[in-house]
């Protein structure tokens, strides 16, 4: 039986989009939390597998080009199936992609099933934030989207704590089985809770868009993840896929504006605030996404912490989050996202500013105190970012729109993580051979410092550290140029657009 629930007063969440929200965070929580939970065991992977370094990074590569080739279909996906079917295929697929990951009995067969996962991951983050923002309504989807922003935020924070806790107390296969029970409970909830669309069209798929785009961003990430292993963007191994995935890319670009049923419709840009939201969300992930991964490594590679202790000691950035970005969400629906991003920008600014500081010894109280600044402006400004975003649109153009913030998400995200370990390993590279001038005995030194680390010393390492983070910060107050251009002021919805109401089966 199929009843329907009215949307609430415009400003306000009521219990039926708590209840769809809620499926759309479990989904999100698995798809975010494989990527960093995975990324602690790759030691482990190397030791069980007896495969190099650079054989078992593919099971993170492999991941993160399924979720590039698939992200750019969640439009067209959405609109020949129904956000709720496509969403419950992704979980399942994403579900039967862990099952395999924990039966894997070689590195190779491990990247072939986390490829699978990635399928059904990259459809998972597009489809829920379609779904949220159809049943928020643009008056709420700044709220929304804050309670969406929970996992997408402290992801990166619990994965390295449960993957090293799970390798530590069980085994590698729980890094994958963890999935299993939130697989089903999200399957099961999905069903019962998602609305099923009445408005679906049988559209044609934009074959050549398709072979354009999806091979494009693959061959683009694949070169930009390859630098990191390089330590630099000059390699053929970099550069080649870097350019061929470009000139794919614009050649889409081309082709989508000319094209009348495109696989994405760029003419989205000529919104302004689309267009200026998407633009200060690239400087934003490519700044702080790509320091992020600097805090861990410090924690581990300089101060000798286990995975653990560094992920508990990343904790107050994500407590930081939980405070502002509730409020940020209804404040930014009530006034608009411009003076919360500023703000925001101005903390983060603070807090990054605060590592190039860094030191072998630098006080845990200090360091503590400037992640948690940086949390409270995380909480003010990725969110709201994305609101603005997806505020204007219209409902035909929800699912574009959603495609095109989850394939610049990852895009930018990718390329600011690259960037800055680039930078960080060059620094090392280049001072490699000095002494350990550390205040730590080498008959005490840590087993798991690397051996870059050892190359340079504590001292000189802390130092590269803290000159990368002066890239960092630099990175993140250009992000504030856009940001001045985002609206000050409530965003007016569009004319016919308001809340879908809530289908509770």
């Amino acid at each position: 039986m199929t009843s329907s629930v009215s949307a609430p007063a415009p400003d306000k969440l009521g219990r039926d989009v708590f209840i769809v929200a809620g499926v759309v965070v479990l989904g999100a929580i698995m798809s975010i939390l494989d990527v960093t939970v995975v990324g602690v065991a790759q030691n482990t992977f190397a030791e069980e597998f007896s495969s190099s370094p650079a054989s078992v990074a593919w099971s993170m590569t492999g991941y993160t080009l399924a979720l590039a080739a698939v992200i750019p279909i969640a439009s067209w996906a959405a609109s020949r199936f129904g956000t709720r079917n496509v969403y419950l295929v992704s979980l399942v697929l994403f579900l039967i992609g862990s099952v395999l990951c924990a039966m894997a009995t070689s590195i190779g067969t491990l990247v072939t099933f986390r490829v699978i996962q990635g399928l059904g991951g990259g459809l998972l983050m597009p489809i829920g934030m379609m779904i949220m923002t159809r049943a928020a309504g643009p008056a709420r989807v700044g709220s929304v989207m804050a309670v969406l922003g929970i996992p997408m935020l402290l992801g990166p924070i619990a994965g390295p704590i449960l993957g090293g806790w799970l390798i530590e107390v069980a085994s590698w296969h729980w890094v994958f089985l963890i999935n299993i029970p939130i697989g089903i409970i999200a399957i099961v909830y999905a069903w019962f809770a998602l609305p099923t669309d009445k408005d679906t069209v049988r559209p044609s798929i934009d074959g050549i868009g398709l072979l354009l785009l999806s091979p494009g961003l693959a061959l683009f990430l694949f070169g930009v993840s390859s630098s990191a292993e390089e330590q630099t963007f000059g390699a053929p191994k970099v550069y080649i896929p870097m350019i061929i995935g470009a000139l794919l890319i614009v050649a889409f670009v081309f082709h989508a504006l000319r094209s009348k049923n495109p696989l994405l419709d760029l003419r989205l840009f000529k919104n302004r605030t689309m267009l200026v939201s998407v633009l200060t969300m690239v400087t934003f992930m490519i700044a702080f996404f790509g320091s992020s991964l600097l805090y861990p490594q410090y924690f581990i590679g300089v101060r000798g912490e286990t995975t653990l202790i560094a992920g508990l000691l990343l904790a107050p950035q994500g407590l930081g989050a939980i405070l502002t970005m509730p409020i940020a969400g209804k404040m930014t629906d009530k006034m608009g996202p411009g003076k919360f991003v500023l703000g925001g920008l101005v903390l983060l600014v603070i807090g990054v500013g605060a590592f190039v500081f860094l030191g072998p010894d630098t006080s845990y109280l200090y360091l503590c105190g400037a992640l948690f600044i940086q949390g409270l402006g995380m909480g003010m400004t990725m969110m709201p970012i994305m609101s603005a975003a997806l505020a204007t649109l219209k409902p035909e153009q929800v699912n574009d729109g959603s495609t095109l913030v989850n394939v610049v998400q990852q895009t930018a995200s990718s390329i600011g993580s690259s960037v800055i370990t680039v930078i960080y390993t060059g620094l090392l590279s280049a001072g490699a051979g000095l002494a350990i001038t550390s205040h730590v005995a080498p008959d005490r030194v840590p087993a798991n410092i690397p051996q870059g680390v050892l190359d340079l010393g504590f001292d000189d390492a802390a130092s590269a550290f803290a000159t990368t983070f002066i890239v960092s910060t630099v990175l993140v107050a250009l992000t504030i140029i856009p940001a001045i251009f985002l609206p000050r002021k409530k965003i007016a919805p569009t004319e016919g657009v308001e809340a879908a109401p809530v289908m509770v089966h």
